[in-house]
């Protein structure tokens, strides 16, 4: 699929950069990355979906259900047996040999199944919003430092997907001191933009992600099991959490599409999921959680006085560095490669 995917507009990210002032670091390099694509592609989770719906619609036993919520869980005989969910035409039952929960970090399922949840500990929230994009400005994804500042900006071709990383808890300490100021930040932290920064009219321009680092201890019981940030919320350092999820869906179909096509699932099938992905989850959680600790609250605390962060500076004078964060953001701790059977369309 993977032709057809990339003609989806999208941008490729070759390089991952850190600036201060006229100060630049690249700290990541895909170019060395063992794949077919040295880089990574950029675009909006929406068309990403819309693609695996087109995709998978044409299985004509495939049935996908919008706007519907789950407000429940079917129980019989000590295991989950399907879902409730409201929907625009009324509740709705779904009943299941299996009950996937994938549902993010605010999961719904997870909530409702009562698994046990282990937080880590986040520090910092992030500030979404927009900033449109000239062609002439940089391609390539940038981190933005000054003393007790942080911008991430993301090419989206034409506007500037940015992200203000603020110490949790302090966006009522932002508001307070005014959006003018917000703006000359925004100014300081990346010069392109400050002929721009107006576009941000208010704070409803402004989209708060309250970060959160945690993961379940068990990802499953009968007849359920969780993924991606249902089983692990991820940081948003490094931008791994959509990664680790379809990692998640590869392991999970290549271990129980057959006990379930044969009607032989059992518990020790969902442990497996667990066993195969928890270890890439937790190494990845520790580095996020150790990038947090030790760079951004130093950053955002202002012991960071002033340039490019000290651990990140180190890339400059050793480029070759750049190629170890590149493999974990672009191909993770153990990738995933799909070996469930094929299942061919009728024609």
């Amino acid at each position: 699929m993977l032709d057809e995917f990339l003609r989806l507009p999208h941008q490729k990210a070759f390089q991952i950069r850190a600036r201060s002032g006229d100060a630049e670091v690249v700290f990541g390099d895909f170019s060395h990355l063992p794949t077919r694509c040295k880089y990574v592609a950029l675009l909006p989770q929406w068309d990403f979906l819309n693609f695996l719906a087109r995709k998978a619609g044409a299985y004509p036993w495939f049935s996908l259900r919008m706007r519907a919520e789950v407000t429940g869980l079917i129980e019989e005989n000590g295991r989950v047996a399907g879902v409730r969910a409201r929907t625009p035409d009324g509740e709705l039952e779904v009943r299941a040999d299996l009950v996937v929960g994938a549902d993010g970090r605010h999961s719904d399922v997870r909530a409702r199944a009562g698994l046990p949840l282990q937080e880590l500990g986040a520090p910092i929230d992030v500030l979404w919003f927009r900033v449109s994009r000239r062609p002439d400005d940089p391609e390539t994804p940038t981190g933005n430092f000054t003393r007790g500042r942080l911008l991430a900006m993301i090419n989206r071709t034409d506007y500037w997907q940015c992200g203000y990383v603020i110490r949790k808890g302090a966006l009522e300490q932002l508001k307070a001191r005014g959006l003018a100021e917000f703006r000359a930040d925004l100014a300081r932290l990346s010069p392109i933009l400050a002929d721009r920064v107006g576009e941000v009219r208010g704070w409803d321009d402004v989209n708060l992600l309250t970060v959160r680092v945690d993961r379940l201890t068990r990802w499953y019981r009968p007849g359920l099991l969780c993924i991606g940030d249902a089983a692990h919320a991820m940081s948003p350092v490094g931008g791994v959490g959509i990664n680790l999820a379809i990692q998640d869906a590869v392991a999970a179909a290549n271990i129980l599409a057959v006990p379930l096509r044969d009607g032989t699932l059992t518990l020790d099938h969902l442990r497996r999921v667990q066993k195969r992905r928890e270890l890439p989850t937790r190494l990845t959680q520790r580095l996020q959680v150790l990038i947090q600790d030790r760079v951004l609250t130093r950053v955002l605390s202002g012991e960071i006085s002033s340039g490019v962060p000290a651990p990140i500076r180190l890339f400059g004078r050793f480029p070759f560095l750049a190629r170890v964060p590149a493999r974990v953001v672009g191909v993770g701790f153990r990738p995933e490669h799909v070996k469930s059977p094929a299942v061919p369309i009728p024609a």
